[in-house]
C-alpha cells in the first residue's frame, strides 16, 4: 500500500526524532557536556531530514507547476491543456479534479460559441439595423442591414457613431438627436422609408454601451394602409346603405302619396327622411372631425370647476381627492374625450351610479382615469379596441376611442386599458405635466 504525502513526512519526521534520540543517547556516554552533545545532534539528524523532505515535497512542486501553468492557460482562454495522471493518492485526485474543471469548461466554452454563432447569425440576417456603441461612441457591432443602409454595405467596427451620423439622412440625425423612441421617414437611396428608431442603454463588461435599431416600417404600413383603407370603405357603405335606403324607400312612399293624394302620413314620411338624414350628417361629420383634428393648446385648468361642468352633462362621481395643483391640457379636446369615454362606461351595461373618474399628479405625470362596473373587455377586444373604425356596438363608427388615443398622444401622452379587478373597465389617460 502506497502511502499519501502526509504519511510520508510524517514517517520522515519519526525517523528524523527517533535517529536524533539515539544519537543524543550514544554521544551523551562519550561526549560529556549538553551543549556540544545537542549541536553535534542537530548537524546530524536535522540537515538529513529537511534533504529528505525537499526530496518528499518534489512530486508536490511537479503537479502545483503543472496547475499554474493550465490556471494560466485558461486565463488566456485555451481550455484544451489536460493534465497527466499518474498518482493514486491526494495529489492524483487533485489532478484528476482539474481535468474535470477542464472537461466542464471546454464543454461550456463550446456551448457559449455555437450560441453566439446562433445570434449572429440571425442578428446579421435581420432586416432590423443593429448598432452598437460603446461609451466613447465607437461602433463595436454593426449588423448587414446596417451597413446596407449607413455605409454601402462596408464595414462599420470601430467607426466615429456622430461622424457617421454626419453622413447619414437628416431624418435620421434629427430622430438620434431627439432621443426617445420614434417613427420618422427618410430618403434612402431613391425611396422614402418610414424606420422605426428604438435605443437601449445597458452594461456590457462592466461598461456602458448603447443599443440603436432600426425597423423598416414601409411595407407594413402600406399593408395597414390598405386593410384600413377596406375597412372605411366597409364601415362607410354599410352606413350610406342603413341610411340611403330608407330615405330612398320614404321618398319614393311620398311620392306614391302625392300622386294618390294621400297627403296625411306625409309628415311622417318627412320626419323619417329627416331623421335618417340627420344621423347621415352626425356620421359624417365625426369621421370629418377625426381628419381634423387640430394640435392641442394646453392650458392651465382649475380640476373642481371643470368636473362639475362635465357632470351636467355625463353623471358620474370623483373618486378620492383631487390634485390641488391644476392640470394642463386642451380644455375642449380632453372635455370631448371624457364625455365619450363616460358615454361608453354607461352603455357597457352596468351600474350608472358606479361610474368614477380619478385624477392623480405622480412623477411629472397627470392620470384621469374613467372606470365603469360593466363587462369589461375580452383579450382580443381589448388588443383592437384603439384602433379606428373597430367597435363591438351595432351602431358604433368605431371612433371614440381612436380619437381619445388621437387626443392623448397630440398631448404627448397615451391612454391605457385594462379591465378592473372585480369586474368592470379603466380607461387612463396618462398626459405630461409642464
Amino acid at each position: 500500500m502506497r502511502l499519501d504525502l502526509e504519511g510520508r513526512l510524517t514517517l520522515l519526521l519519526l525517523a528524523a526524532v527517533l535517529a536524533g534520540a539515539i544519537l543524543a543517547s550514544g554521544l551523551a556516554r562519550v561526549w560529556p557536556g549538553f551543549w556540544p552533545v545537542l549541536a553535534v545532534t542537530c548537524a546530524a539528524a536535522v540537515i538529513p531530514a529537511v534533504l529528505a523532505a525537499r526530496r518528499a515535497l518534489q512530486p508536490l512542486r511537479r503537479v502545483l507547476r503543472a496547475l499554474q501553468g493550465a490556471t494560466a492557460s485558461y486565463r488566456d482562454g485555451d481550455f484544451s491543456a489536460s493534465l497527466v495522471v499518474n498518482r493514486d493518492d491526494v495529489l492524483g485526485e487533485l489532478l484528476r479534479v482539474h481535468n474535470e474543471l477542464g472537461t466542464v469548461l471546454r464543454e461550456q466554452r463550446g456551448s457559449l460559441v455555437q450560441r453566439e454563432l446562433l445570434l449572429d447569425t440571425v442578428t446579421q440576417h435581420s432586416p432590423v439595423s443593429l448598432l452598437l456603441v460603446d461609451m466613447h461612441q465607437r461602433v463595436v457591432y454593426a449588423n448587414l442591414a446596417a451597413r446596407r443602409l449607413l455605409n454601402d454595405g462596408r464595414t462599420l467596427l470601430g467607426e466615429d457613431f456622430p461622424a457617421l451620423m454626419a453622413r447619414a439622412p437628416a431624418a435620421l440625425q434629427a430622430a438620434v438627436q431627439a432621443g426617445g423612441d420614434s417613427v420618422f421617414a427618410a430618403e434612402i437611396g431613391d425611396n422614402e422609408e418610414t424606420l422605426s428608431l428604438s435605443r437601449r442603454d445597458f452594461m456590457l463588461q462592466g461598461r456602458p454601451h448603447r443599443l440603436y435599431l432600426l425597423k423598416p416600417l414601409t411595407r407594413e404600413l402600406s399593408r395597414q394602409e390598405v386593410a384600413t383603407w377596406k375597412k372605411l370603405i366597409r364601415v362607410m357603405s354599410h352606413e350610406l346603405n342603413n341610411s340611403l335606403g330608407p330615405i330612398a324607400s320614404m321618398a319614393h312612399t311620398g311620392a306614391e302619396m302625392l300622386r294618390r293624394a294621400e297627403t296625411s302620413a306625409l309628415p311622417m314620411v318627412f320626419s323619417t327622411i329627416g331623421e335618417r338624414a340627420t344621423h347621415l350628417h352626425q356620421f359624417i361629420a365625426g369621421y370629418a372631425t377625426f381628419a381634423r383634428l387640430p394640435a392641442p393648446r394646453p392650458e392651465a385648468v382649475a380640476w373642481a370647476p371643470w368636473l362639475a361642468e362635465l357632470a351636467r352633462q355625463q353623471s358620474f362621481t370623483v373618486a378620492g381627492g383631487l390634485p390641488q395643483q391644476p392640470g394642463w391640457f386642451d380644455r375642449s379636446q380632453l372635455e370631448q374625450v371624457l364625455i365619450n369615454l363616460l358615454k361608453n362606461a354607461r352603455e357597457a351595461g352596468g351600474n350608472p351610479a358606479q361610474i368614477e373618474v380619478a385624477v392623480l399628479h405622480a412623477g411629472g405625470e397627470q392620470l384621469i382615469e374613467v372606470r365603469d362596473r360593466g363587462p369589461g373587455m375580452s383579450e382580443a377586444v381589448l388588443s383592437q379596441a384603439l384602433l379606428p373604425f373597430y367597435s363591438t356596438k351595432r351602431s358604433g363608427t368605431g371612433l371614440g376611442l381612436a380619437l381619445a388615443r388621437e387626443i392623448a398622444e397630440a398631448h404627448g401622452g397615451r391612454i391605457r386599458l385594462g379591465n378592473r379587478e372585480g369586474g368592470g373597465l379603466s380607461v387612463m389617460l396618462v398626459l405630461p405635466l409642464p
